[in-house]
């Protein structure tokens, strides 16, 4: 892992590979390692960033809001640190999609390409900001036990629970880790994200869109109404796979992006 100065604080990133830059931004309330397949593949021909947020994993946590938009600053921070003021292809799974289209408003000019993993473009409607906040309340007040327990359940289809024990346990110890107040805010900067609905229609640059075929918290038809919206883009349904299709089915992944990045039809 590399460290960099970033604002106010110390940001962690590990970075492979020589190349195309591409940068994978995690989910909630994971960190970089749930990338790991994806490093050791697109290393081989790209080069791979993969951070940190602000308040995972080994990246500190600061005073600034935990927004959207902040993780985004963050990120342009530091890319322009990595690897100057060139284009990256961007790809962001759940929260990390979240921080695509705040990435996106902001720094259009740096992506070349677009990566969205099992995300939602709507924000969140009162009920499930709702459900964030009493969450939040729940993992300062007891610790992040409770929300390691129950939160594979969701992230993860049970057939994958069934056939790999092991995963789901280190998957439990992931979120175990994570800090509890970096949770909560995090659950509350994304109750209160803005609604990209409204960007779908102006993004321009070549996106792919991938989703896990038994995703319950975005699902294969609102990401088929995503790519549908976004007018240069290609949907890639993951079999055998819940929210965490980078996870669960590694390999269509990785062949999807490698092929998305190969495509010398579609212009950067």
């Amino acid at each position: 892992m590399e460290r960099f100065n970033v604002f106010e604080i110390e940001m962690a990133c590990q970075i492979a590979g020589q190349g195309q830059p591409i940068v994978l931004v995690h989910g909630f309330p994971l960190d970089h390692e749930m990338w790991q397949h994806q490093i050791q593949r697109l290393s081989e021909h790209y080069q791979v960033i993969a951070p940190d947020l602000r308040g995972f994993g080994a990246s500190q946590r600061g005073t600034a809001e935990m927004t959207m938009r902040q993780l985004a600053c963050d990120l342009s921070e530091l890319l322009q640190q990595v690897v100057g003021s060139g284009q990256v292809c961007f790809c962001g799974l759940s929260m990390g999609g979240y921080i695509a289209w705040e990435f996106y408003r902001a720094f259009k000019q740096r992506v070349s390409r677009l990566i969205l993993c099992d995300t939602r473009a709507a924000a969140d409607d009162e009920a499930t900001a709702r459900a964030r906040r009493m969450t939040a309340r729940s993992v300062l007040k007891y610790g992040m036990s409770e929300l390691a327990q129950s939160m594979p359940d969701r992230l993860v289809s049970l057939a994958w629970q069934q056939s790999h024990p092991k995963s789901v346990q280190q998957l439990r110890d992931s979120i175990r880790r994570a800090s509890p107040q970096s949770v909560a805010d995090g659950l509350f900067g994304m109750s209160i994200r803005q609604d990209a609905t409204p960007l779908l229609t102006t993004i321009d640059c070549p996106t792919l869109l991938i989703v896990g075929e038994h995703d319950a918290i975005s699902t294969p038809d609102e990401m088929n109404a995503i790519a549908t919206a976004i007018g240069s883009s290609r949907l890639v349904s993951v079999a055998d796979a819940g929210h965490l299709a980078p996870i669960e089915n590694p390999q269509v992944v990785n062949d999807s992006i490698c092929e998305f990045l190969d495509d010398k039809r579609i212009s950067a």
